[in-house]
């Protein structure tokens, strides 16, 4: 009796805006980035107009008030050192058009070391909390303004270890994050200090930012970010992201059944690696297993040549479909089933 496999009918392309959204995202970075510059210049602009200083400014500062009265006049001509404050703050905590927002890194920080709930600050972490229930960790891909200089110094390490100059980073344990987790708390705690605000990188770059432009230096932050960049070059890619940051671990654990997830269509699959080779937190796509450290950067929808993911919803990932039903694996397990069912 001769048997035959059944073809299995390809899966719909996905949505042609997905295989962008990796730039979208960058362009977003860039722009939280260039946002947290802005923000210092903005409060320097406030002071001087409040204080009607303008004839008793250096130069600099001179330059600095015409830039930012040009920038800011179609929001804040008639009053800027008022109406500039519906942007104030930066990641860790601030206001944006009016609407106060929070990390939730900040808000578990102060509850562990003040053991008390203020509840307007709390509220104001409602809305990344939802988000990140919803998305999963999208703010580490997405908002964090240390991505974007992690993900430019992961270009370079990638460069050197193409010339052979760098070796190929080690593999940590990923629970090692929710240990620096359960650490900060307990030392915030302990020592009634908001420990996090030390070592998050996001509020790192932020602060000094801030420090450069109000005050023309850097603080201790600045060597403590340099050293993750290193560590990141050195010893593993994307390090401190996947084994390190505390902002990174609860971030997991609030997406760990978060609604919208990366999904690949095994019909379209060809098995080419493409998309392992390119997730920079070293995480197998191409077997489906995504878990609670994606971030759905859509790194991997980017580079992914026959359009083989897709969003999907789900609380949970998709079990392993095995090989892409395009690639070779696939292909030689069918010829062998129907030479099987030729000799029988």
């Amino acid at each position: 009796m001769e048997q035959h496999v059944q073809k299995q009918p390809d899966s719909p392309v996905p949505f042609f805006l997905w295989r962008h959204l990796n730039t979208v995202r960058r362009l977003v970075l860039l722009l939280v980035f260039c946002l947290l510059i802005l923000l210092p210049y903005i409060s320097l602009y406030q002071n001087f107009v409040a204080g009607h200083a303008y004839d008793l400014l250096t130069p600099h500062e001179r330059r600095i008030y015409d830039v930012m009265e040009w920038l800011t006049a179609p929001i804040a001509r008639s009053d800027p050192a008022n109406n500039l404050n519906m942007i104030k703050g930066n990641t860790w905590s601030g206001t944006l058009f009016g609407l106060k927002l929070s990390d939730p890194l900040a808000v578990v920080g102060q509850v562990a070391a003040q053991f008390k709930l203020y509840w307007p600050f709390l509220l104001t972490a409602l809305l990344p909390v939802g988000l990140t229930l919803l998305l999963g960790r999208f703010y580490c891909g997405w908002i964090c303004p240390a991505t974007l200089l992690y993900e430019i110094n992961d270009a370079v390490r990638h460069r050197l270890v193409r010339l052979g100059i760098l070796a190929q980073g080690r593999r940590m344990d990923l629970r090692l994050k929710y240990g620096v987790l359960a650490v900060g708390v307990g030392l915030s705690t302990a020592l009634g200090t908001v420990v996090f605000s030390a070592i998050y990188p996001p509020l790192i770059v932020g602060r000094e930012i801030q420090y450069w432009v109000t005050a023309n230096g850097v603080g201790a932050g600045t060597t403590f970010f340099l050293l993750t960049l290193l560590f990141d070059l050195l010893v593993a890619r994307r390090g401190f992201c996947r084994y390190l940051c505390p902002g990174g671990a609860l971030y997991a654990l609030l997406g760990r059944y978060r609604l919208v997830r990366i999904q690949r269509l095994v019909n379209r699959c060809n098995d080419c690696t493409l998309c392992d080779k390119v997730c920079p937190f070293a995480l197998r796509p191409m077997r489906d297993a995504f878990g609670q450290e994606c971030n759905n950067c859509t790194a991997c929808m980017a580079v992914c040549p026959p359009r083989a993911l897709t969003f999907r919803l789900r609380i949970q990932d998709q079990p392993d479909q095995g090989p892409g039903h395009q690639g070779p694996a696939h292909r030689r397990a069918a010829v062998r089933v129907t030479a099987k069912g030729e000799v029988a």
